[in-house]
């Protein structure tokens, strides 16, 4: 249930090979994101086409086979860099990733972090945080593999986040 919103996104961006701002806006409800910012204002103000030339290279890089999926995702995220709201940090840009490609990529949030953190496999510094956030779930997968488990990496963000839960 939860995820509904990005699979609707995923759908769309599978179809468009694009991510238009109404998506954005879908995933920064569906992530909870803040945005009363500048950078929304930004963002609203770029024309849609523009949003989906930046994006269209995301999400090709993110879909990219021939590349190991940390640096799919590293190269996803410099495209999104063109785009308002994903100079700074991971998290929207994971979301972004992730319906763009909902078998490859994983969503990144303070939650997960903390489930990392739980296994002994924190992230410290904020370089190149989202690929190697991203090796640590290829990591995992491999871990669940050798115990019959065919895990994607969303499966394992949501494990982490759970487990990086507060409750």
């Amino acid at each position: 249930m939860y995820d509904e919103v990005l699979r609707e996104v995923a759908a769309r961006i599978a179809a468009t090979g694009s991510i238009g701002k109404a998506d954005i806006g879908a995933l920064v409800l569906w992530k909870r994101i803040r945005a009363d910012t500048r950078w929304a204002r930004r963002l609203g103000d770029m024309p849609d086409q523009q949003v989906r030339e930046a994006t269209a290279a995301a999400v090709a890089a993110a879909n990219d086979d021939r590349l190991p999926v940390a640096d799919a995702g590293r190269q996803g995220c410099a495209e999104l860099r063109k785009v308002p709201g994903f100079r700074h940090g991971p998290a929207l840009a994971s979301a972004l990733l992730t319906a763009a490609a909902p078998d490859r990529m994983a969503v990144y949030d303070r939650r997960a972090m903390t489930g990392l953190s739980r296994l002994g496999l924190e992230l410290t510094g904020w370089n190149d945080r989202y690929g190697r956030y991203l090796h640590r779930i290829e990591v995992l997968r491999a871990v669940a593999a050798e115990y019959g488990e065919d895990w994607r990496a969303r499966d394992v963000d949501i494990a982490l986040y759970h487990l990086g839960g507060d409750g």
